[in-house]
């Protein structure tokens, strides 16, 4: 598996001060904002690679597999960069809940307006 990110790519992203890159995760059917992640450069070429959402575990300090121990994986149809370069849309086909409260979405808890 190549770990390393295209140049072409890694060159038009905008990192935060760690390295990171904000990561939108939609719902492919129901078109559904799912989960707000966060993606160094060898999380996006590992899910580019695989196809399967893998991300940067801010609390863990490690690359994590979305559904790797709960089964609630992702199949990543798209990823695309915003018009900035700081912020990826990777649009999947979700199994089962994304949040890790068992809900279907991470924002499904409190509406403010």
């Amino acid at each position: 598996m190549v770990t390393t990110l295209d140049p072409a790519v890694a060159d038009r992203l905008k990192r935060t001060d760690d390295g990171l890159v904000a990561a939108i995760v939609q719902d492919a059917t129901t078109h559904a904002v799912l989960m707000l992640a966060w993606m160094n450069d060898e999380a996006l070429q590992r899910t580019l690679s695989t196809g399967r959402g893998t991300y940067w575990s801010r609390s863990r300090g490690e690359l994590w597999v979305k559904g790797e121990t709960s089964g609630h994986v992702q199949h990543v149809r798209e990823v695309r960069l915003d018009c900035d370069g700081d912020a990826l849309l990777l649009v999947v086909d979700q199994t089962g809940p994304a949040c890790h409260t068992g809900a279907t979405t991470c924002f499904d808890a409190d509406r403010l307006l």
